[in-house]
């Protein structure tokens, strides 16, 4: 270090004080803060929940969607969810509520949301209350769901009838008239994002990228306005095609959303091999794109009613567990991990039914259990995936 033109011993009372390496989940935070910083930079950004809101007719207005979803990187503390929510409250809502809080005037000119589980459906509200002392509430746009038997694809028209009022709602907002041209474009654009997610799933079921490495990238991407996404895909499967492939005992794992970080690298270290995820913020999101063109109520008429099953979706519930048994056979696993969010009652719910199916189909089960804590919870967890490797290489 150089002060005043005179060298200083790097001992001495003036030197530097020695600065930890960053880690990887630092790392993470820093690279997501710039991408969000270019995601305003692209125009009004719009925080969405729960997991599959309706990116592509935001992008094509001109907005930037970001889905409010694995937070985990941005929050290091709770002081500001914790004054609105219960102490029962699952890591999505309690991440959620923190981040808007805390940075949500700063970034977002609007949220929008549709109906789930009862903790995000009441959300809205408690942020609200919690946006008054901080500049003021944002601006709300609601989408509603019909859940009710059969679901969307038995309620079509007032489906239909619902994105059509969303999209007058938003162009009234923000003075931007919709286009079908434009949506057509957003449209084929996600689709080849998803294609992308796919094609680095079938990556690391080929055991050419780890799981750590898979999950920090498709995290990340969540973050980026879908150009980047299509971008970042590309240039990450550059890299992993021509890596030589790691053998090892191949699962599936499941779960609303990925572990944390120190188990994902656990999962590698006993030489698991991804070979299927069925994680809610992954595979659910990108699994399938409609295939409607021309026509912006058509399109999410089907974007909701064949989407891959998911809790958060109540109507795709009753075929979800045949469907996660159905990929599983063709993937060739040998066991399902399940990673249980914390106070997740719809997951929770449908867990015992799937770990006694999945037996019953010759699966090995482990569930994991995560809190809102992430990382400072995975001790037992590594341990447990060890000897859970132990037994698939045994053939157990």
């Amino acid at each position: 270090m150089i002060h005043s033109g005179h060298p200083v011993s790097p001992h001495g009372p003036n030197a530097e004080t020695p600065r930890k390496a960053p880690t990887p989940v630092q790392d993470l935070a820093a690279a997501i803060r710039k991408d969000l910083a270019r995601l305003r930079e692209r125009g009004p950004v719009i925080g969405c929940f729960p997991l599959y809101p309706p990116e592509e007719l935001l992008h094509s207005l001109g907005l930037a969607p970001l889905v409010l979803w694995g937070l985990s990187p941005l929050v290091s503390g709770y002081a500001e969810a914790d004054r609105h929510l219960q102490a029962f409250t699952c890591s999505v809502g309690r991440r959620l509520v923190q981040f808007v809080l805390s940075e949500g005037r700063d970034l977002l000119s609007g949220l929008l949301f549709y109906n789930a589980c009862d903790t995000l459906r009441n959300l809205p509200e408690i942020l609200d209350q919690g946006l008054s002392g901080r500049g003021g509430k944002l601006p709300r746009f609601r989408l509603h769901l019909p859940l009710g038997s059969g679901g969307p694809a038995h309620h079509g028209g007032y489906l239909k009838q619902e994105i059509l009022r969303l999209c007058g709602e938003l162009s009234d907002a923000f003075a931007r008239p919709f286009d079908q041209e434009k949506f057509d474009l957003s449209t084929d654009l996600y689709a080849r994002a998803r294609d992308l997610g796919r094609e680095l799933e079938q990556e690391a079921a080929a055991g050419r990228m780890g799981f750590a490495e898979f999950c920090e990238t498709l995290s990340r991407a969540v973050f980026l306005a879908v150009e980047g996404r299509i971008l970042f895909f590309e240039e990450t499967l550059a890299r992993v095609s021509g890596r030589q492939k790691r053998t090892g005992p191949r699962v599936m794992i499941s779960g609303i959303l990925p572990p944390p970080p120190a188990a994902c690298r656990a999962m590698d270290a006993a030489g698991l091999v991804p070979a299927s995820n069925d994680i809610a913020v992954f595979h659910r999101s990108y699994a399938s794109t409609p295939a409607v063109r021309g026509d912006l109520a058509g399109y999410y008429l089907e974007f909701y009613s064949n989407h891959e099953p998911c809790p958060t979706l109540l109507p795709t519930a009753d075929r979800r567990v045949e469907r996660l048994l159905d990929r599983a056979r063709a993937a060739g696993v040998q066991g399902l991990i399940f990673c249980g969010e914390k106070f997740c009652e719809y997951e929770y719910f449908e867990w015992p039914h799937l770990e006694r199916r999945a037996r019953e189909e010759g699966f090995s089960t482990l569930f994991l259990e995560f809190s809102a804590e992430g990382d400072e919870t995975t001790g037992a967890a590594t341990t447990r995936v060890q000897a859970f490797a132990e037994l698939l290489e045994s053939g157990g």
